[in-house]
C-alpha cells in the first residue's frame, strides 16, 4: 500500500500518519526525517543538501527527489509507505510517478485531510503553550482553568510565534498555492481521497480505514 498524505498545516497529519503507520505496518516517511538521516550520516546527498540550508536556501527538487528514491528502495518500504511532506509540488509528483512507473508500480491513493482554512486559523491561533514546564492549551478548546495560567505550574501561558494570525495565514496561503495544483493532479488521475478533517482524531482516522481497507 503506497500513499501520499496530504493537508495543510494544522489538519492533523502527524496524528493520523502515526496511526496509518501502526495499523498497516508500513513506514511513515516525512521528508523532515529523510534530511536530518542524510546530514547526520554524511551521505554525498546529505552533504549537498546542507550546503543549501546552511546557506538559507530552499533545498533543489533534484536532491530532495533523489533522497525520496533512494528511501524507497530499502527494504522496509517491500510493502508499501506513507509518504508525509512529499510530494510538495506537481514537478515531484511526476518525477515520483515516473520512479514508481519504471518499477511497475504507482501510489494507491492520495489521501487529503480536507479541513477549512477557517478552521484550521482558529485551531493554530487559539493554541497557547506553558513556557516553564511545556503543558499545552488552547483558548477554546482546552482553555487553562485560570484565564492566561497554566494548570500544571502556575506560569503565565503564551502564544508561539508559529501560531500568530499573520504566520498561519502566512503558511496557509503558500500551503494553497503550492498544494492545489498537487490536489488537481492526482485528482485527474483517479487517484484522490478525501477526508472530512474537522471529526475528532478517531472517526478521521475510521474514515481513512474506511478508504484504505481494514485489512493490512
Amino acid at each position: 500500500m503506497k500513499i501520499v498524505l496530504l493537508g495543510p498545516p494544522g489538519a492533523g497529519k502527524g496524528t493520523q500518519a502515526k496511526s496509518i503507520s501502526n495499523r498497516y505496518s508500513i513506514p511513515h516517511i516525512s521528508t523532515g526525517d529523510i534530511f536530518r538521516k542524510n546530514i547526520s550520516e554524511n551521505t554525498p546527498l546529505g552533504i549537498e543538501a546542507k550546503k543549501y540550508i546552511d546557506n538559507g536556501q530552499l533545498v533543489p527538487d533534484e536532491v530532495t527527489i533523489n533522497m525520496v528514491k533512494d528511501r524507497l528502495t530499502h527494504d522496509d518500504c517491500r510493502e508499501g509507505y506513507l509518504l508525509d511532506g512529499f510530494p510538495r509540488t506537481v514537478q515531484q509528483a511526476e518525477a515520483l510517478e515516473e520512479f514508481l512507473h519504471n518499477r511497475s508500480e504507482k501510489i494507491d491513493t492520495a489521501l487529503l485531510i480536507d479541513v477549512p482554512m477557517s478552521f484550521i486559523l482558529e485551531r493554530m491561533t487559539g493554541r497557547r503553550v506553558c513556557p516553564s514546564c511545556g503543558a499545552s492549551y488552547h483558548v477554546k478548546f482546552n482553555p487553562p482553568s485560570t484565564e492566561g495560567k497554566c494548570d500544571v505550574c502556575g506560569s503565565d501561558v503564551i502564544q508561539r510565534k508559529d501560531d500568530t494570525e499573520e504566520t498561519v495565514s502566512e503558511r496557509l496561503d503558500v500551503y494553497q498555492k503550492q498544494t492545489q495544483p498537487l490536489i488537481d493532479f492526482y485528482k485527474n488521475r483517479e487517484q484522490l481521497s478525501v477526508v472530512d478533517g474537522t471529526k475528532a482524531i478517531n472517526e478521521v482516522f475510521e474514515s481513512i480505514c474506511d478508504i484504505l481497507g481494514s485489512d493490512k
